[in-house]
């Protein structure tokens, strides 16, 4: 009788370990695939940046400058190797699309051109579809962390090798308020 009640508990033992470790695969995949939908978006965006900057260029070439930074920050982006990098790469890289949006005011015909105006709303729901992006692999950063973190599964993660994921954020420079003056 006590060997069947200690194969009993060695069964539900392992059929626990079982059950955890499947379920942080799981998670893992999906934060995963979350990043991967992040990448795809960030793809398509760099992928629009030279085609815009060569729109504006045509109209506004004396801002130099302003094309350098974009540049920069793109190539910044595309080669920024951690999470906290990448977050922190693809931050700078809207502020300098905002300074390129910004010099467009200054061209009456370029805010009018078709291309412009085009590759623009392209941008914007390219940024709108980040931003979603950025949310559900949060939102899956945040359930796998916790899975880690929790009793009794914490006790096993050093063993199973399972670490914490950084969450994608904001740059502090993008969280304050806006100044507005008349």
């Amino acid at each position: 009788m006590t060997f069947i009640i200690i194969l009993v508990v060695i069964a539900v033992v392992v059929v626990w370990l079982i059950a955890i470790y499947n379920g942080l695969i799981k998670l893992r995949n999906r934060v995963d695939e979350a990043w991967s939908d992040i990448d795809v978006q960030l793809k398509r965006r760099y992928d629009l940046i030279p085609n815009l900057i060569n729109t504006v260029k045509g109209y506004a070439s004396h801002e130099k400058e302003v094309f350098e930074k974009v540049t920069e920050a793109r190539t910044r982006a595309m080669n920024a190797g951690t999470t906290n990098e990448k977050a922190e790469a693809e931050n700078m890289l809207s502020g300098t699309l905002k300074s390129l949006f910004a010099v467009s005011e200054n061209y009456p015909d370029l805010k009018a051109n078709q291309n412009f105006l085009e590759l623009q709303r392209e941008l914007t729901d390219t940024e709108d579809k980040i931003m979603a992006s950025r949310r559900f692999y949060n939102g899956n950063v945040r359930d796998f962390n916790t899975k880690i973190q929790v009793f009794p599964n914490n006790l096993l993660i050093g063993m199973l090798n399972f670490k914490a994921y950084e969450f994608f954020e904001t740059a502090e420079a993008e969280k304050e308020n806006i100044k507005v003056e008349f």
